[in-house]
């Protein structure tokens, strides 16, 4: 019997970073997911297949039950197939009957955005997994993966939403965010993949010690973008966001280290340094960046759900 699962890919708008020590975050699903497509196998493996936005094959592994069973070894090299097992191991932990009851598994996964994006490979999948197993997305993440949530909880939800972490846990609120100005605003690809777990290991050997001060500004910053009104109040709020983190992070913000000349607000999503940026101007940024070698720009209708 075929199952099929989808989740949404994701855009941290504000609080990078910070809202692994309880910062509050905006943070937008996207139109973008993956999905996951699960049959029944034998030989106790799993055959597994994913494809990218193109159609193209980028892992085909074939995994026994026992690769998933067996403790990681503390020595064992960082590669895709290999987190891919840990994830599974992870979930096994959580729900055994997975593959205590079972004879094998065909699975496929599918992203409708290219894999190099950084909308959330790893989330949509891990939520996907979590989905298939019956068990807690974000503990399953916790255990394997490691991270704030927040890209857990926008998998889960097709509205905008406020994440932060109390006490550990994950809190999921659910806010309203349709800016009228959303014609000002345009996501850019910047073609360079950043780490997640480097960047956030990066920030903790950096961590400011003035940290309750960044979150309570950081705080009232998101509060600021979502009561923003017009295109003016928003970008001013996002280039105090970007002055602020530049101060935390010890680097220049992506304006001041790319696009010097450019006429607006730029704003990191994310881990700083890759994947998207958000730009906000009143005038049709297409043609600054395609001459700046960045030919992947996304209006906000086309991107955020």
């Amino acid at each position: 019997m075929k199952k099929e699962f989808y989740s949404n890919g994701k855009l941290l708008i504000t609080g990078e970073y910070l809202v692994l020590d309880g910062a509050k975050a905006l943070a937008l699903p996207t139109k973008f997911g993956q999905k996951l497509i699960v049959e029944q196998g034998t030989d106790q493996e799993i055959k597994w297949r994913s494809f990218d936005a193109d159609g193209s094959i980028w892992l085909q592994e074939t995994l026994s039950f026992e690769d998933v069973l067996k403790e990681k070894s503390p020595v064992q090299p960082e590669s895709v197939k290999n987190t891919l097992i840990e994830i599974l191991r992870q979930g096994y932990l959580l729900n055994p009957n997975f593959i205590n009851k079972s004879q094998g598994f065909q699975i496929r996964t599918e992203l409708s955005f290219p894999r190099n994006w950084g909308l959330g490979t790893s989330s949509t999948l891990i939520n996907n997994i979590a989905q298939w197993l019956e068990v807690d997305a974000f503990v399953l993440l916790n255990n394997s993966f490691g991270g704030s949530g927040y890209d857990i909880a926008c998998a889960q939800n097709d509205c905008p939403i406020l994440y932060h972490l109390e006490n550990g846990q994950p809190v999921v609120e659910k806010v309203k965010f349709a800016p009228d100005f959303a014609e000002n605003l345009y996501f850019v690809y910047l073609d360079k993949k950043q780490s997640s777990k480097a960047s956030i290991v990066s920030y903790y050997n950096n961590k400011n010690e003035a940290l309750n001060e960044d979150i309570i500004a950081n705080n009232k910053i998101t509060a600021a973008v979502l009561s923003a009104k017009t295109l003016a109040e928003f970008a001013l709020a996002l280039e105090k966001h970007e002055a602020e983190m530049s101060i935390i992070l010890e680097m220049q913000t992506i304006k001041e280290s790319i696009f010097p000349d450019f006429n607006g607000i730029i704003k990191s999503l994310g881990a700083w340094g890759g994947d998207f940026v958000l730009a906000i101007s009143k005038e049709n940024p297409t043609e600054y960046f395609r001459q700046k070698g960045f030919h992947t720009i996304v209006p906000y209708a086309e991107m955020i759900l």
